[in-house]
């Protein structure tokens, strides 16, 4: 399988992106060497850049079906010549793009370009960004910069005027159902359920096909938003879902430091159980201090209830949907809901459902904003009670 098997639904960007990694041989002052790839969350554009570094770096391009040892270590995140910056900060700081800039003007040490990804550079302060703006503008000769964001619009315009921007599209359902069955070799049926679901998001669809668990937990959710009759009932619900963000997110915490801890031991050339030598001890402590395992829970937390809230959301899109009469055209979201949906339809009116949509943005972006979870929540889901 090529690495350009793993990009969903994105096809037209794909072949682009191949023809520019063959052309850059012949022509390589042709290339471009400051990139902006835009799409919105889990439309694979992470994916999409660790495929077209691995294409940049690999002697096949990234083509064969049987990957090159430069191709699974770009897939690894290992290759010393290709550099990620990923944070489950609220903003990538200075100090990090500092050290990019000066990574970046390093030689390559075996490839033939040294390829930097920054993902979410929409979280960059305009300070930060100014620092990384020259490096974008005049990049080295021998250095592609590669940046993610959801949107061109949700980056400076002074980045966005100085690379050029690759647009990716949703993916289909179907294009993500056939992934998910080819990839985790679920049935057809999971798979068209996780994909509808997930409407288009190809990590929560990977979710919803892997974890059936996931999956009940968000029946219930809507259900309980279905069933909602007065105050108490919404606080209740908003405390549920507070409740199983936290116990999801300490769980991969935990997981995630377990694996950190692990890759120590690796690379330091320990066993499972051998005991860390004092000079290293405090090294392999900070991986799992408290203040790194809070920080971690504390964003987890968040991302599962972004992921509610994408679902609260999903109940008054097919609101909308049936009150136009266009189920036919777009379909249902919550099929196995679709007669508690009809009757919700026929309660409000096609301002309020518009209206519920825009107050489950507001909650999002007052809980991005590390406001109170719970009293957002609450009050979110008050707002939604039917009169």
């Amino acid at each position: 399988m090529s690495v350009w098997d793993s990009i969903v639904g994105q096809e037209s960007t794909v072949e682009l992106l191949k023809h520019i990694v063959a052309s850059q041989e012949s022509d390589r002052d042709a290339m471009t060497q400051s990139w902006l790839f835009c799409g919105p969350p889990g439309s694979g554009r992470s994916n999409l850049a660790q495929a077209f570094a691995a294409a940049l770096i690999s002697p096949d391009h990234g083509l064969s079906s049987e990957p090159s040892r430069q191709t699974r270590e770009v897939l690894a995140g290992t290759h010393p010549d290709v550099t990620y910056l990923t944070t489950d900060k609220v903003t990538i700081g200075i100090k990090e793009v500092r050290e990019l800039i000066m990574t970046s003007e390093q030689m390559p040490s075996i490839a033939p370009w040294r390829v930097i990804v920054i993902e979410d550079v929409d979280r960059m302060l305009e300070r930060t960004t100014n620092v990384l703006l020259k490096e974008i503008e005049e990049p080295s000769v021998h250095t592609v910069w590669i940046l993610c964001a959801p949107s061109a619009q949700d980056v400076l315009p002074t980045i966005r005027s100085r690379t050029r921007i690759i647009n990716l599209a949703v993916p289909s359902n179907g294009a993500v159902s056939d992934f998910l069955q080819q990839s985790l070799g679920v049935d057809q049926h999971q798979a068209a359920r996780a994909a509808r679901l997930a409407q288009g998001h190809i990590g929560i669809a990977k979710l919803y096909a892997s974890q059936p668990q996931v999956v009940k937990d968000r029946d219930a959710l809507v259900v309980g938003l279905l069933e909602m009759k007065k105050a108490s009932d919404a606080v209740c619900l908003a405390g549920q879902i507070v409740d199983r963000a936290k116990e999801q997110a300490t769980v991969d915490a935990e997981a995630q430091i377990g694996r950190k801890e692990a890759e120590f031991r690796r690379v330091n050339g320990l066993g499972a159980d051998e005991k860390v030598p004092r000079q290293l001890l405090g090294a392999y402590r900070q991986i799992a201090n408290k203040d790194e395992l809070r920080r971690r829970i504390r964003r987890r937390s968040q991302d599962v209830i972004d992921r509610d809230l994408n679902t609260l959301a999903s109940v008054y899109r097919d609101v909308c949907v049936i009150q136009n009469g266009a189920e036919e055209q777009v379909g249902i979201v919550n099929l196995e809901n679709r007669a508690a949906i009809t009757e919700l339809s026929l309660m409000l009116n096609r301002q309020a459902a518009v209206a519920r949509i825009e107050q489950i943005g507001l909650a999002r972006r007052r809980i991005e904003g590390n406001g109170a979870q719970l009293l957002d929540l609450e009050a979110l889901l008050c707002s939604l009670l039917v009169p």
